[in-house]
């Protein structure tokens, strides 16, 4: 039985729980709102590492629901920041998600 009368949409709904699903999983969580705050922080910190191109064929990979989170607030820019380190990488994540409860490195 489709949920919203288009199989486009139920398909990305039910990939991006699998996805969820696999996260919360891995980080033995289970709290689905926890594990899409960090799925999205994680992304964000890797798009805004990438070059303009680079960030929009990692979007292009994504499950279409996804995608959309991926993109949320983006500005683009010609290059990638200067500073491309695991803590920067880790920095952005925390500030991102505002919660001392979680390890960005895990």
């Amino acid at each position: 039985m489709s949920m919203t009368g288009l199989s486009t949409f139920d398909e990305t709904l039910q990939l991006s729980n699998v996805w969820l699903n696999e996260l919360m999983e891995q980080l033995d969580w289970d709290d689905k709102r926890r594990a899409y705050r960090v799925l999205r922080a994680v992304l964000h910190a890797l798009r805004d590492r990438l070059t303009a191109h680079e960030a929009v064929h990692l979007g292009a990979q994504l499950p279409m629901l996804i995608r959309g989170f991926y993109y949320e607030n983006w500005h683009m820019k010609d290059a990638a920041p200067a500073e491309r380190t695991k803590s920067a990488f880790l920095n952005h994540i925390n500030a991102e998600l505002r919660d001392p409860n979680v390890d960005a490195e895990q």
